[in-house]
């Protein structure tokens, strides 16, 4: 089974949480599912790098990487998935979406009234017990 590893931001303002919702996939199952924006770290790459460069692609905007907050071991179906996930803030730029169909900014009472990729579930958790 094929392993993935990426990284990811939990984008924060205003005491809310950036929260970008995914398009429709091959896989049914992450299919326009909510997720915390990011990628694919590149080789000679660190993650914080990695992170800016791929949410400046996918969002359009500049982002501060802060303290790492959880790195995820998920099994889908069909791939594994390692996610070193971030805490990161916003220093500019608006959004735009170039990947993704929606976003949304989550409140901590809201983080669980979107349906989330189930990789992300533990970030939530994460942040729902430690930061927020």
């Amino acid at each position: 089974m094929k392993t993935v590893e990426v990284v990811a931001a939990v984008i924060m303002e205003d005491q809310k949480v950036l929260a970008t919702q995914r398009g429709q996939h091959k896989y049914n199952y992450i299919s326009n599912k909510y997720e915390f924006p990011g990628g694919k770290v590149e080789k000679g790459e660190t993650e914080e790098v990695a992170l800016v460069r791929e949410i400046k692609e996918e969002l359009g905007m500049e982002i501060e990487v802060n303290q790492k907050l959880i790195t995820v071991n998920h099994t889908y179906p069909d791939f594994k998935i390692i996610m070193h996930t971030y805490l990161c803030k916003r220093r500019g730029g608006e959004i735009k979406l170039y990947e993704h169909q929606n976003y949304q900014w989550l409140s901590p009472d809201d983080l669980y009234s979107v349906d989330w990729a189930m990789a992300d579930v533990p970030i939530v958790k994460s942040l729902t017990e430690k930061v927020l």
